[in-house]
C-alpha cells in the first residue's frame, strides 16, 4: 500500500493530499530514510512524522484497503512521540 493512502486511511493524516505533501517536503520518514508518497509500505515498517515540532513514531500493523472509522487506529501503533 502507498505510503499516502496509509496515512490517509488510517487517519494520522486527514487528506491524501495532505500526506503526499508532507512526504515531498521531507517530513515523514520510512524506517529511518525520507520518503515519498508513493511508497509502498510492509507490516512492520515504522514511520516518523514531522508536525512542526514534535514527532510521532508508529508501526504499521495492518494493510487494509478499506477501513471503518472505528477500527483505523488498529492499523497501526504509536512507538514515541
Amino acid at each position: 500500500m502507498r505510503l499516502d493512502k496509509f496515512l490517509k486511511l488510517s487517519r494520522v493524516i486527514k487528506r491524501r493530499t495532505v500526506a503526499a505533501s508532507a512526504a515531498d517536503a521531507g517530513r515523514v520518514s520510512v524506517n529511518g530514510r525520507a520518503a515519498k508518497p508513493g511508497h509502498k509500505l510492509k507490516i512492520g515498517d515504522e514511520i516518523s512524522i514531522e508536525f512542526g515540532s514534535s514527532i510521532l513514531n508508529i508501526r504499521v500493523k495492518d494493510l487494509k484497503e478499506t477501513v471503518r472509522k472505528e477500527d483505523a487506529d488498529s492499523m497501526y501503533e504509536v512507538i514515541g512521540q
